[in-house]
């Protein structure tokens, strides 16, 4: 059976990003990455409504065998960021017959490109400074450091291009965010 795997996440960016991200740690068969409309914000509601789009639109040989809904925990601690959309989603879709995973990016999916130092520097062409790339997860404000050290506007083009330039398994070392979104793809797991 083939492993085909929707990423439930928040915009543009990861749309871009993900794919690259995951394909050198996955071996999916295919794989999408569905956002909300004009930029809304993802919640039980809202990944209902996504996950039921890409489950009807399909024939049922085509159909997802896992859906992963991928948030960003901004400032938040992950259990608080995940718990509601965890606890309400299940009970709202008890007819889509695919398995549902939780992931979060710690703070942003930004952080995960600081696990990848060299990959990084290189596609920037620049050293980070005093960014300290063992510990990602811990960046305070990762968009922001990211963008400070781009010579051009930070775009989700950008980040998908800076994603095409990472080793994702130096990151998975690295982030244990990441790890677990990996994981959720992969196999369901933690």
């Amino acid at each position: 059976m083939a492993k085909r795997v929707v990423v439930i996440a928040s915009g543009e960016t990861e749309r871009q990003a993900l794919p690259f991200l995951l394909r050198s740690v996955t071996d999916l068969d295919d794989l999408e990455v569905r956002i909300p409309p004009n930029h809304r914000p993802i919640d039980a509601a809202m990944a209902e409504k996504l996950i039921r789009s890409v489950w009807f639109e399909r024939e049922e040989e085509q159909r997802p065998s896992k859906f992963v809904v991928l948030l960003d925990t901004d400032a938040s601690e992950p259990e608080d960021a995940l718990a509601a959309i965890r606890g309400n989603l299940p009970g709202r879709i008890p007819d889509i017959a695919a398995s549902i995973q939780f992931a979060y990016a710690q703070r942003h999916l930004e952080a995960w490109y600081f696990g990848d130092s060299r990959g990084l520097e290189r596609c920037l062409g620049r050293t980070l400074g005093r960014i300290d790339p063992s510990r990602p997860d811990e960046l305070l404000n990762p968009k922001l450091h990211l963008k400070n050290l781009l010579a051009q506007m930070y775009t989700s083009r950008v980040a998908g291009d800076i994603a095409r330039a990472l080793d994702a398994r130096a990151i998975t070392q690295r982030s244990a965010s990441f790890a677990g979104f990996v994981a959720a793809v992969r196999n369901g797991g933690r």
